[in-house]
């Protein structure tokens, strides 16, 4: 069987935590950034986990797993 080839993308998005979980950043951090206050900016900061629906895919485009 041939290797399975990371997702360009996705290995540049996504990183494995210790415990086997997805971490991701937040996304509306990039513009539009005077409108939102700061609190809602600061916290847009921290990385947040992959939801469980979206755990198959991401972990398919990174190669973990079947």
């Amino acid at each position: 069987m041939p290797k399975t080839k990371t997702n360009s993308s996705a290995k540049k998005r996504f990183k494995l935590t210790g415990t086997g979980k997805i971490a991701r950043k937040n996304a509306f951090k990039s513009h539009i950034l005077t409108k939102k206050s700061t609190k809602r900016k600061r916290n847009l900061t921290q990385t947040s986990l992959v939801s469980e629906a979206d755990m198959g895919n991401v972990k398919r485009m990174l190669g973990i797993g079947k």
